[in-house]
């Protein structure tokens, strides 16, 4: 990244939950998607970005609002870059929250705009994230939590979180690629364990998944090489153990999709 660009990172040693402030003006964040919900504020300039086949903008004061899963990329929207704070809350520590409010809707929430013009869930994440990377007691980080997950549902989720599909070729394609997915998988056979053409699986895998399952294989060893990270693993055994050819290539990859390095990640607890 380029000089005139910052971040800093927090992540909870023992919860899915994690905290990042940051400045951008060259990062280019390449087509990714987390297992979190995230949730963030713009607090300055223009944040441009793709997710679920749209073109989106996020001024200061805006909400953006991700589903688990949810792909999207991500850059500046002219030479003077943004400024944003995002929050990432696992699924279950959301399932968590919700199961202490007694008029939270059943089951996860999804939120369908991907921007949220809210000056109150903007406050609301703004305490929360300050809170998270400005040391807070514990007490005050998971009060903030609840009143933080309990505003995002009540004023801007509209149903329930879409579940996986139960079947078909997709289906059958995704689960081969995370039950192996430091294998070498080619398309044909990858297609064959599907039981469609190569050409179908593309195009059927692109429009459940939001990209290509070649993207959505790296997707997977990026995420398990975060989790050995968090663990303290050496960054070199990291790489060899997540299928990518050396560390380098990690740390390319790791900062195009998350916006910092292996070890700046591994430092933010």
């Amino acid at each position: 990244m380029g000089q005139v660009d910052w971040s800093r990172y927090w992540r909870s040693p023992d919860r899915a939950l994690e905290a990042m402030h940051a400045h951008f003006e060259r990062h280019v964040y390449h087509r990714h998607s987390h297992e979190t919900y995230s949730f963030g504020v713009t607090e300055d300039g223009y944040q441009a970005f793709r997710c679920r086949g749209g073109a989106y903008t996020s001024a200061a004061g805006m909400v953006i609002a991700f589903n688990p899963d949810d792909p999207h990329d991500g850059h500046a929207a002219d030479e003077l870059g943004f400024t944003y704070r995002i929050v990432h809350i696992g699924p279950e520590l959301v399932s968590d929250v919700l199961a202490d409010i007694a008029d939270a809707p059943a089951g996860l929430p999804l939120f369908d705009s991907p921007v949220v013009p809210d000056p109150v869930l903007a406050g609301n994440l703004r305490g929360l994230h300050a809170a998270l990377l400005g040391g807070a007691p514990a007490l005050r980080r998971d009060e903030l939590l609840t009143a933080t997950v309990g505003a995002m549902v009540n004023r801007a989720a509209t149903r329930r979180l879409r579940s996986a599909p139960s079947g078909g070729f997709v289906e059958r394609a995704r689960r081969r690629l995370e039950e192996s997915y430091l294998d070498d998988v080619g398309a044909g056979e990858l297609a064959e364990a599907a039981g469609c053409s190569r050409f179908a699986l593309y195009r059927g895998f692109r429009r459940a998944y939001g990209m290509a399952p070649s993207d959505y294989q790296r997707q997977l060893r990026l995420r398990a090489a975060r989790r050995l990270l968090a663990r303290g693993d050496a960054i070199g055994d990291v790489a060899a153990a997540t299928g990518f050819a050396d560390q380098s290539h990690l740390t390319r990859w790791f900062v195009r999709c998350y916006g910092m390095t292996p070890g700046r990640f591994q430092r933010a607890v």
